[in-house]
């Protein structure tokens, strides 16, 4: 393992960016930010310099132990397995694969669906696109999670899954989805916006965060 603190290129606001943010932090690991604006000059990850990093041109990509890495899930499963610190996945593999399976359901079924990329192909719609994407899958997850939480959505620890979807719930909010209708998202998602690896990497206090949006 080398000495050199990661890199991580990406945006403020971007969820699987402050995904990666949330896992730097529980691991008590120091990191680097090279913001990524997605939005000016028609989007800085479509360039061809950004474009060498990440061939799929979005954020993140992290520059870790002399490889690049892009895909948010596998650089949170990467550190999990080369890091010290707070387990992300349990030891218990009924409990790892429903880690796994929360994380999937909003890293694939949900949040995809309303990225960036997409509600520009969309257009004048993507308001509402966004919110039924996002109000189908927390259909789906809120009996799941129901099902598998404790103090955080697998048990009593914290997990991949409790990373993914405190973004999700930034964004739902976004998109004005009324969170009200599921309580366990919304009770998981206040009990973790406690903790300072939550609070730390959130989108109001990043180095591109833009001042009328600092908190």
């Amino acid at each position: 393992i080398t000495s050199s603190r990661p890199i991580l290129h990406g945006y403020f606001r971007s969820s699987c960016s402050w995904r990666v943010r949330i896992a730097f932090a529980l691991k008590g690991i120091e990191f680097d930010q090279v913001p990524v604006n997605l939005i000016k000059d028609g989007g800085q990850q479509l360039t061809d310099q950004y474009k060498q990093l990440n061939p799929m041109q979005q954020v993140p990509a992290v520059h870790i132990d002399g490889i690049i890495l892009s895909q948010s899930l596998a650089v949170i499963q990467y550190l999990e397995e080369t890091r010290p610190g707070p387990r992300l996945l349990p030891a218990d593999p009924v409990k790892r694969a429903q880690v796994r399976m929360v994380s999937d359901i909003i890293a694939s079924g949900i949040q995809p669906l309303q990225n960036l990329c997409v509600l520009q192909k969309i257009g004048a719609e993507k308001a509402q696109w966004a919110q039924h994407f996002i109000q189908r899958g927390f259909e789906a997850l809120e009996p799941i999670l129901k099902e598998t939480a404790g103090k955080y959505c697998i048990g009593d620890e914290i997990s991949m899954a409790d990373i993914c979807l405190v973004p999700q719930v930034y964004n739902a909010d976004r998109f004005k989805v009324d969170v009200d209708q599921f309580p366990t998202i919304k009770r998981l998602n206040q009990t973790l916006m406690e903790l300072d690896a939550f609070k730390v990497s959130h989108p109001s206090c990043q180095p591109d965060t833009p001042a009328d949006m600092r908190a």
